[in-house]
């Protein structure tokens, strides 16, 4: 029989013994077994711990950017995934939110790259003063933890909830030991088989322990960090371990609550919140077929519309057909195995002790496509509790599956309370489009519940729903659902990093974190800073500008210019008890005239202004007052280029504006708190990167490449001749001349704008593409006698397209490849397009 293999310490192996029988949930076929026995713990944990340093060394940028081309990586196979998923019970949209769900966490957080620095560690919040005279301050650092990130998952979501926990810890720096549920592994094991393969991941990232491994958390440390997703009362006893309480070891807790969805009393039927509740308590029973975390177990309703409720639910659940979830014609296939499906009646029963099944049966299911006798199936089951204040079993008695009652309530304060005798859940969510009952419900109820979902006719435009767990919110809760808090954006990452407060100089801490520190030394920079590219611009590189006295007639013309006519800058008669002595200089023309005195005028690699992130004005700058201003990098941060524009960064700039004549002013109209400065601000630039990629190619230069060449010449990659890329080449230049245009573009119009921007990046044309015109070119047949005379063909071919842009220099031609181009582009297509065959060729 297979086995469900395991992914430890870099190599694939099986567990000892025969294990336990994994079954498919829909036919009963028993296809693998799973057990981990005979694994050695201790040094799995040790291994990932030691093989971190790695991911711990690289950049949130470089994290981020791995996460994105895993992601890719993944979504081009998915396909293999759902085969898998189908015996899980799923159905296609079931295994869609699992897999394409994972898929798009790994995306998700790929983006929070923008919101880190480009360095391993993070810099939280702002820098705090803790002197008067600024020169002893104190920042927060938070750096990735040297340990594991323990993963204990549930078997429900065997992509998503590995990848929702890994996504997180890898953009933090830390590696992963995952655990699936037994149940699933197999699904969890294909994926991990495939990011292995990809060699994204630097080895060790990821360890895959297929199963329940009881002594998991027997030898983990203070630097590692264990999250578990399942049944509150396992959880309970994980939380209890004594290595955790002895190691001070991070847990968080992810628990099945009874998750509620309230209707408001302006719900009534007929209005469209009252269809979107019946829908939302519909698929929440039915995806995954209940076997969510996030399902809607308690289904409060106004007292007066319970029967309506019921009703309408009943004729939804009816549309809901059960069985093989392979077929378009299913809702919802099955549960994920028979002792499940055993536990679920269990459960049912308790409930049922007090409530009454109002919808469905526990011991007989229509099926279609399936064996309703050897696959794990149960219909939908709907119960009514009419005494829930009084009635427990409902609000602590969860079935883990297509399961939901039905609660009365008498006004809004009892549907509050009715919410909160869950005792904590992860989600909950009201359907009103009354705002007032929106914001006391939310309100009252946020202390029980990690999420709640406002429901109405406008959000349900785009709503994610009831049980959608997003990544850049949280996704936890108090309580029964276990007080934890997982994904959540940036709040996720800093699970996995550990806070440290660090004190010392202004200098000091600027060289520490890589970012600017007010009252640090200025580094002086040997020609204006915008001269740089983003990768010699430094933190602290500074400029100290020129002076400008602001005259009464700036202030009177910036006023008439920006209609700006606030009486401190135009009514001089008018400054009695106020805080201005003189006609008063805009804030805003303060930081326009700083901006004349530190832009650079010439063309450079700063190539936009990209905005303004803070600005303060702290004392008022009258006419006939001079200043000067310093302009300092602040902090850089990386950003993706998708457009038609080249490879940049974002600077920010410390701009500080300067009273010059601070010095003179008599000390009797000094205070204790003056300061020559007056005016700062934080302005951002876009800065082009260097191209450091591609050889420029005058003629100089492919001349000389061209004289490299010979019949012997073989290429590095390819089936080409010497003489074939040589006739190429001239073949490609008789379209950039304009001499051939009669052929169709290639690239289909839905991406040819995103093709086309490829020629402003500095990456390398691919190996082994396929040139489209291939056959027309007749690329096989040469067109030349010998190799010198397609050489000079191609020199005059090129002279042609040179002079055809001289003459027409806002012209356009068309390319097989990238469309319409104007003169700059096909000198970028021509770079790399020369750099390609001449490397190919050895010429470079």
């Amino acid at each position: 029989m297979i086995k469900t293999q395991h992914y430890i310490k870099g190599q694939w192996i099986n567990g000892d013994g025969e294990g336990t029988p994994v079954l498919d949930s829909v036919t009963g076929e028993h296809f693998t077994n799973v057990t981990t026995k005979g694994l050695d713990v201790p040094s799995i944990l040790q291994y990932g711990r030691e093989k971190g340093n790695v991911l711990r060394k690289m950049t949130f940028q470089e994290r981020g950017n791995m996460l994105k081309k895993l992601a890719l990586y993944l979504v081009k196979r998915k396909d293999d995934f759902y085969e898998l998923s189908y015996r899980t019970g799923a159905t296609k949209i079931d295994s869609w939110i699992d897999i394409e769900g994972g898929f798009g966490n790994l995306f998700a957080n790929a983006s929070l790259r923008k919101l880190f620095p480009n360095q391993p560690f993070h810099v939280e919040g702002d820098p705090i003063d803790l002197s008067r005279g600024g020169r002893f301050m104190a920042h927060h650092i938070m750096v990735p933890r040297e340990g594991v990130a323990v993963h204990i998952n549930a078997f429900n979501f065997p992509v998503w909830g590995m990848l929702e926990k890994c996504a997180v810890n890898w953009m933090a720096g830390m590696p992963a030991v995952v655990l699936p549920a037994p149940q699933t592994a197999y699904l969890t094991e294909a994926v991990v088989k495939e990011i292995i393969t990809s060699g994204i991941l630097p080895e060790g990232a990821i360890q895959l322990i297929s199963g329940t491994e009881k002594s998991i958390l027997d030898t983990v440390n203070s630097q590692d960090v264990v999250t578990f997703t399942g049944s509150a009362s396992t959880g309970k006893i994980l939380k209890q371990h004594p290595r955790l309480i002895e190691e001070s070891v991070p847990f968080t807790m992810e628990a099945d609550s009874l998750n509620a969805s309230i209707l408001g009393e302006d719900a009534v039927p007929g209005t469209p919140e009252f269809n979107l509740f019946i829908k939302e308590v519909r698929n929440e029973m039915t995806v995954k077929c209940g076997q969510k975390c996030t399902a809607i177990r308690r289904i409060i309703v106004p007292e007066k519309l319970t029967e309506d409720v019921q009703i309408a639910l009943g004729k939804a659940l009816d549309k809901v057909t059960v069985g093989d979830p392979r077929l378009k014609e299913v809702r919802m296939g099955a549960l994920v195995n028979a002792a499940q499906r055993e536990n679920v009646r269990e459960q049912v029963a308790k409930i049922a002790k007090t409530a009454e099944i109002v919808y469905g049966n526990l011991d007989s299911v229509e099926t279609v496509g399936a064996d309703a006798q050897k696959g794990a199936f149960i219909k939908p089951i709907l119960l009514r509790e009419d005494n829930p204040l009084k009635n427990e079993a409902v609000h602590i008695t969860e079935a883990f599956g297509p399961v939901s009652t039905l609660l009365p309530y008498k006004n809004l304060d009892e549907a509050i309370e009715l919410s909160k005798m869950g005792k904590g859940s992860l989600v909950s969510s009201i359907v009103t489009n009354d705002d007032k009952i929106a914001k006391e419900y939310t309100v009252s109820a946020a202390t029980h519940h990690g999420r709640i979902l406002v429901l109405n006719r406008e959000s349900a435009k785009q709503s994610t729903g009831h049980g959608s767990p997003l990544p850049n919110l949280i996704h936890g809760g108090p309580g029964r659902a276990g007080g934890g808090e997982e994904m959540g954006g940036m709040r996720g990452v800093k699970h996995y990093l550990q806070r440290c407060a660090i004190q010392g100089s202004p200098t000091t801490l600027t060289e520490i974190t890589g970012i600017y520190q007010p009252n640090a030394e200025y580094k002086e920079s040997e020609k204006h800073p915008f001269a740089y590219h983003w990768e010699d611009i430094k933190p602290g590189m500074s400029l100290k500008t020129h002076k400008r006295t602001l005259t009464d007639t700036d202030i009177i013309n910036f006023a008439n210019l920006t209609w700006d006519h606030f009486y401190a800058h135009t009514d001089i008669t008018s400054l009695d008890g106020s805080i201005f002595e003189k006609r008063t200089a805009h804030g805003y023309f303060i930081i326009s005239a700083a901006a004349g005195l530190f832009v650079y005028p010439n063309k450079g690699p700063v190539s936009a202004n990209y905005g303004l992130e803070e600005i303060r004005f702290l004392r008022p700058l009258y006419h006939n007052d001079t200043v000067y201003v310093r302009l300092t990098c602040k902090q850089k941060v990386d950003r993706d280029v998708n457009s038609a524009e080249h490879p940049s960064g974002i600077v920010k700039w410390f701009v500080e504006v300067f009273d010059a004549n601070f010095e003179n002013r008599p000390e009797k109209d000094k205070t204790d708190k003056d300061t020559p400065l007056v005016a700062i601000a934080t302005i951002l630039t876009m800065v082009q990167k260097k191209q450091e990629t591609f050889v420029e190619m005058t003629e100089e230069k492919i001349n000389n490449c061209l004289s490299k060449l010979t019949e012997d010449t073989k290429p590095k990659w390819g089936a080409m001749t010497a003489q074939q890329m040589i006739e190429h080449l001239e073949y490609t230049y008789q379209i950039a001349s304009g001499k051939l245009q009669d052929f169709k573009i290639a690239t289909p119009k839905k991406i040819l704008e995103k093709v086309k921007n490829t020629l402003y990046n500095y990456d390398k044309m691919p190996r082994e593409h396929m040139f489209p015109l291939a056959k027309e070119s007749k690329i096989e047949e040469l067109r030349f006698s010998n190799l010198e005379e397609a050489i000079e063909q191609l020199k005059k071919t090129r002279e042609n397209y040179i002079e055809f842009f001289k003459e027409h220099p806002d012209a356009t031609l068309k390319n097989v490849v990238f469309g319409e181009l104007n003169k700059y582009e096909w000198y970028l297509l021509e770079r790399k397009h020369l750099n390609h065959h001449f490397e190919q060729f050895g010429l470079l």
